[in-house]
């Protein structure tokens, strides 16, 4: 089972995650909270393996509970936001999250993405991902971190992470380069230990951060 906490400061989205997630034979959502703190704390009673968590909140805000959360161990984080456009979802993926939805995402997709989260990926949307992205890491100037952490890769894992930036999928990315989907796996486990990155959403921002990818560049 995966073990979820539900965190929005509005009831009436609590009680419609909790539907669609506890439609699932799969999923239990073991707590819901109104605010940061009381996810915090929460996260750190119930140990769920997904914390579900809306940004903008009062007490404490989804960035913040989501740095403090991540920081401790104690949950994966899935950021829901309203707004696809929105710096405090950027600001909580460098936090730690592990990826973001907008509110408006299809059951299916919540639902998916969670598995994913939960079995240790990250959900890094092509469309949302790189709005953010082309909006706050750069608009064509200077890296804003150095190309020289990029030397440790080889040619073919840097042409893999600049398609992980694209928000491509190991199967899209395998079908891109003509490579076996296990062969992305192993390329992308590689990329993630020599940055020493967490996740893909952390690959994702490191390759814009360094110019390796870079807006409106497709």
């Amino acid at each position: 089972m995966i073990r979820v906490v539900v965190v929005d400061d509005q009831e009436l989205m609590r009680v419609g995650f909790r539907m669609v997630l506890g439609a699932q034979a799969d999923i239990d959502v073991v707590g819901e909270a109104g605010d940061g703190a009381q996810a915090i704390e929460l996260a750190s009673q119930l140990r769920p393996d997904v914390v579900l968590m809306d940004v903008r909140m009062p007490v404490l805000d989804g960035v913040e509970a989501t740095k403090r959360i991540v920081a401790a161990g104690t949950a994966r984080v899935l950021v829901m936001t309203t707004f696809d456009l929105d710096e405090y979802v950027y600001a909580a993926l460098q936090g730690g999250a592990s990826g973001f939805l907008l509110k408006d995402t299809q059951p299916d997709h919540l639902v998916s993405a969670l598995r994913a989260v939960a079995s240790g990926d990250a959900v890094v949307s092509p469309s949302v991902t790189r709005r953010l992205l082309d909006r706050f890491v750069g608009t064509g100037g200077p890296p804003m971190r150095d190309t020289a952490e990029l030397d440790v890769l080889t040619d073919r894992e840097r042409e893999v992470l600049v398609l992980i930036a694209k928000g491509m999928s190991n199967l899209e990315i395998a079908e891109t380069l003509f490579l076996s989907e296990a062969t992305v796996k192993t390329h992308v486990g590689r990329i993630l230990a020599k940055l020493e990155l967490r996740d893909r959403v952390q690959a994702v921002v490191l390759a814009y951060e360094t110019g390796l990818a870079r807006p409106g560049l497709g």
